[in-house]
């Protein structure tokens, strides 16, 4: 029997796209392992010959395209040396520069686009099971999942190379994704953290508009569904009518991860992001008026082509007067074949990049720092993510996995993983909070 551990990289949405085809090499007779290390490979698979891994690579930014060739390198030579029988490449990486790589990686025995699924296990298998199309073995804790509600991109912004890699956005029809919600439950799931990479184009090729709304209430109609959190939606034609839904319902978490990359209206333009600064100020006012306690999480981008230290300035003005609950940020790379590549000089110097982002993430530290002090002495609900010796460590719903806050809760009573408790916040840090559970 094949053993066939999946390595996965980047990004939430990968991982969907890793758990689906775990399902299907599974459903094939295969033993399947994910993120397993080369000796915990070998102590489930003891004959060489029958071990296999497949990468699914990421290839967004220059940071992961590193990751990616620098894990296959680490299995290649494994493949060379022989403890390994066979090495698949996979993902974003592999879609966008499948001529190339195969000249610099020799070692990996097949080339494979982002969901090229059923080409891999016939390479492994002979008898492939049908699969329902989103059928996956889900690999966070048992208790939440990420949702993929859709694929691709249609914004075509300067900097960015996803629409170059996953082609034009596609939804996923409502009816499919409420099935999906409904097994996951009956599994346990009782989180869902929503993604696509654009959220408020989410509908518009199948329904001819935004259906994001209709989605999000329709789900928090299901029995089991506790939590829905929201993740990356697009700032231009954003559909205002989710936040009706989520001020309305109880287990729409009131969260918004939405990217808004920029404030000055010189560097936007030049991102191609279709949104003034004016515009993205009233639209972060109107999402606070309709949702109370609104918590937003934003990705800003420093050293993009035109930013000057003025421009710089209205950047740290802007995040200084909106005081954003969460927000992470990156200096600009430039990313083979993208507009900005093509036709715009990168000519901010790295170190001037680095000083940049060094200064914004210090100044969102302490606007963090801010928030969280405002949380000592409530009373939150928070789900119990995993312990260590001293805490229970868990998160709210302003927290959404592996990026967010989390909270340290003291062990004064029993709790285990995936249990939602009542808890008192006594002491806050920027990125962590510490409480006691509510007796």
């Amino acid at each position: 029997m094949l053993t066939v551990n999946i390595v996965s990289l980047g990004c939430s949405k990968n991982l969907v796209d890793s758990e689906r085809l775990l399902k299907c090499l599974h459903d094939s007779g295969c033993e399947i392992m994910f993120d397993a290390s080369p000796e915990q490979l070998e102590k489930k698979c003891p004959d060489p010959r029958n071990r296999i891994v497949i990468v699914n690579t990421c290839g967004f930014i220059s940071d992961a395209k590193e990751e990616s060739i620098n894990t296959l390198l680490e299995w290649g030579s494994l493949r060379t040396a022989g403890h390994i029988s066979r090495l698949i490449c996979m993902g974003c990486l592999s879609e966008r520069y499948r001529k190339e790589l195969p000249d610099m990686i020799p070692e990996v025995d097949s080339w494979h686009g982002k969901h090229d699924w059923a080409e891999i296990v016939g390479e492994l298998v002979k008898n492939r099971p049908a699969m329902m199309t989103y059928d996956r073995i889900i690999t966070t804790p048992r208790h939440h999942a990420y949702l993929k509600i859709a694929e691709g991109c249609n914004r075509f912004c300067a900097f960015c190379a996803i629409p170059l890699i996953t082609g034009r956005y596609h939804s996923r029809p409502i009816e499919e994704i409420e099935n999906e919600v409904k097994e996951l439950v009956k599994r346990g799931v009782r989180e869902f953290n929503v993604i696509a990479q654009d959220l408020s184009h989410y509908g518009t090729d199948l329904y001819g508009k935004s259906a994001l709304a209709e989605l999000v209430d329709r789900l928090a109609d299901i029995e089991g569904v506790e939590w829905i959190r929201l993740h990356y939606a697009y700032p231009a034609d954003f559909p205002l009518d989710v936040l009706d839904v989520m001020a309305r319902r109880d287990n729409v978490c009131k969260y918004l991860d939405i990217a808004l990359q920029h404030i000055s209206d010189n560097v936007l333009e030049n991102m191609r992001r279709h949104i003034t600064s004016r515009q993205t100020r009233e639209l972060l006012a109107e999402m606070r008026r309709r949702v109370p306690g609104l918590h937003i999480r934003t990705t800003l981008m420093v050293g993009f082509p035109g930013e000057g230290e003025k421009e710089f300035q209205e950047l740290l003005d802007f995040v200084k007067e909106q005081k954003f609950e969460r927000m992470g940020a990156f200096a600009y790379c430039e990313e083979d074949d993208t507009y900005a590549a093509l036709n715009l000089d990168d000519q901010i110097p790295q170190d001037v990049k680095q000083k940049r982002l060094d200064t914004l993430m210090a100044l969102q530290e302490e606007i963090s720092l801010q928030h969280q002090l405002e949380k000592v002495g409530m009373e939150l609900d928070v789900v119990i993510d995993r312990e260590d010796n001293d805490y229970y460590i868990g998160r709210t719903q302003w927290d959404s996995p592996e990026v967010d806050p989390e909270v340290l809760i003291k062990k004064t009573r029993p709790c285990k993983r995936g249990d939602v408790i009542r808890v008192k916040i006594t002491e806050a840090l920027p990125f962590e909070l510490i409480a006691v559970p509510v007796v």
